[in-house]
């Protein structure tokens, strides 16, 4: 059987001016964009608003396609693609389903360690809200 990548979603999530990350339950642990793995049968669209809502407990807007990730290191465990979206939401987000706990930081309070590639996602989305220019 041919294997190829596997794919995934991460949303940044917006929240007045700061951004909702979370703080995984299982390995690889960190902070991470709340995302995960989409599922046989679904739209990468669904799978954003479902993986927002199961980690985040907020019911999301997705405003944009931010761009796609697809290095093959982005992931300890396999070699997956991810499709990471932006996206509005009010209130107050609760860690649920892979995440201990959700919270809402702005650039320059951002925790550490960022799990997979999000440092690398998180540094091309704050690089596009000064300057307008998407990542490639």
């Amino acid at each position: 059987m041919i294997r190829g990548p596997v794919p995934t979603v991460d949303v940044i999530i917006e929240v007045g001016r700061k951004i909702v990350l979370v703080r995984r339950k299982h390995p690889p642990t960190g902070w991470a964009i709340p995302g995960g793995f989409i599922d046989r049968g679904e739209r990468a669209e669904d799978a954003a608003l479902r993986e927002a809502r199961e980690e985040t407990g907020l019911s999301v807007t997705l405003t944009a396609l931010f761009g796609v990730y697809s290095d093959p290191a982005r992931d300890s465990r396999r070699h997956t693609i991810s499709t990471v979206y932006l996206a509005t939401a009010e209130g107050t987000p609760s860690g649920g389903d892979d995440a201990a706990e959700a919270r809402l930081f702005g650039e320059q309070d951002l925790p550490a360690p960022l799990a997979f590639d999000h440092a690398n996602i998180l540094a091309d989305y704050f690089r596009f809200k000064k300057t307008g220019k998407r990542p490639l």
